[in-house]
């Protein structure tokens, strides 16, 4: 169900963003967790995002983190997480590289940050325009960054809907990619991670992936990626 503005509004005035403690995060759910960066865009798009002291948010977590979520994103300086889902110090864990490709770093990364940290949901954040994406449609050779962009091909060849112009000038072809990548991506996540797979299959964390729009600020949840509380509402289908 969206969010109206006087909800948003309401929201604020009622969290005054407080830094996120140790019983706070256990109290969130990885459904509230999802609500809350649904949430957070909505506000980031309508301009009316929360007025926090970041100054007071650095003394907070001095001490200690309790992020909520984990958020797997691309490397591109406009698809800022915390911005997108207007968060602050110490609500998300942000990991970032080119074209959001999911490594044994990231597993390693996203099993701290739910396992010992605590974090309820993860999203795999894709984006519109992307360069990776891109590179890897032209089949990209440079240095250490073939090694990646071959991470992403694969999505390249499981795109069958565009026939001809399969490259970077075509968009709807890079669109398409961007997306079946994002969903190989969350499927690589549950595979790949025991620890992952168990945690999310007993509905201890949540699981989605999704794109970012860099036009528009608009963060598309593809549900049927989405794994909460033990049920997936519909499996990839594509396979890693």
């Amino acid at each position: 169900m969206p969010f109206s503005s006087s909800i948003i509004i309401h929201q604020q005035k009622m969290t005054k963003m407080k830094t996120l403690d140790k019983i706070a995060q256990a109290n969130i759910t990885p459904r509230q967790a999802f609500e809350l960066l649904k949430a957070g865009n909505i506000r980031f798009v309508e301009n009316l995002r929360i007025n926090r002291n970041l100054l007071q948010m650095v003394n907070d977590t001095s001490n200690g983190q309790w992020p909520m979520a984990a958020i797997v994103s691309c490397m591109d300086s406009r698809t800022s997480a915390e911005l997108i889902f207007d968060q602050g110090l110490g609500d998300i864990f942000s990991i970032r590289l080119a074209g959001n490709v999911v490594s044994e770093n990231v597993l390693g990364s996203l099993e701290y940050a739910c396992k010992v940290a605590g974090s309820k949901f993860i999203v795999v954040l894709g984006h519109s325009k992307c360069g990776a994406i891109k590179g890897a449609c032209d089949a990209v050779e440079l240095g250490n960054l073939t090694a990646l962009l071959s991470k992403i091909a694969p999505a390249v060849f499981a795109e069958k809907s565009v026939t001809e112009e399969r490259n970077s000038h075509n968009p709807a072809f890079v669109e398409a990619v961007s997306k079946i990548h994002v969903e190989r991506s969350v499927q690589a996540i549950m595979e790949q991670s025991v620890i992952l797979r168990d945690m999310i299959l007993k509905g201890e964390i949540g699981i989605i992936g999704a794109s970012y729009d860099v036009e528009t600020g608009v963060v598309a949840f593809m549900d049927h990626t989405l794994v909460l509380e033990g049920i997936t509402e519909s499996a990839p289908a594509v396979a890693v």
